[in-house]
């Protein structure tokens, strides 16, 4: 008499495993990849409200002085920490102080958002028409992008 075993071999459970390790190895990197592009994203979004948010301040006082942040620097995403903020956003005055400080003009302003992970983009927008990104977020300055900036468009 044979008895038939019911159940998977070896070989078909490797088979198996191995074929779930190639899909996960192709699939995390696009995910990751989106994952950091929502992140600019939002960032972007931020900026543009600041942006609005800034010349409503302009129309109602005829400049930039006094405009803050909710909270300065602002932490991406909301509620995040300095620890544990993917993006952190400074907005400044044309000379380089806070907007709210004691010696800003009010003329122009710039806002800078700075990424915590190399992979991501960190932006550099200002009113006079500078808008550039760049990977390397310590190259950007409150008056460049530094080496390795490129052009930037709001979308």
């Amino acid at each position: 008499m044979i008895i038939k075993m019911k159940g998977f071999t070896l070989v078909e459970m490797m088979v198996v495993v191995m074929v779930v390790a190639i899909m996960a190895a192709i699939v995390l990197p696009s995910y990751q990849s989106y994952v950091r592009k929502s992140e600019e994203n939002s960032a972007q979004q931020e900026i543009q409200k600041i942006m609005r948010d800034l010349e409503h301040q302009k129309s109602r006082q005829f400049n930039y002085l006094g405009y803050a942040l909710p909270a300065d620097p602002l932490y991406l995403p909301l509620g995040a920490t300095a620890t544990t903020a993917k993006y952190t956003i400074e907005v400044k005055d044309g000379s380089g102080v806070a907007l709210s400080a004691t010696g800003a003009t009010g003329k122009n302003w710039i806002i800078r958002a700075l990424s915590s992970d190399g992979r991501r983009y960190s932006f550099l927008i200002d009113s006079k028409g500078l808008s550039c990104k760049n990977k390397t977020a310590a190259n950007i300055s409150f008056t460049t992008c530094g080496t390795g900036g490129e052009a930037w468009k709001l979308q």
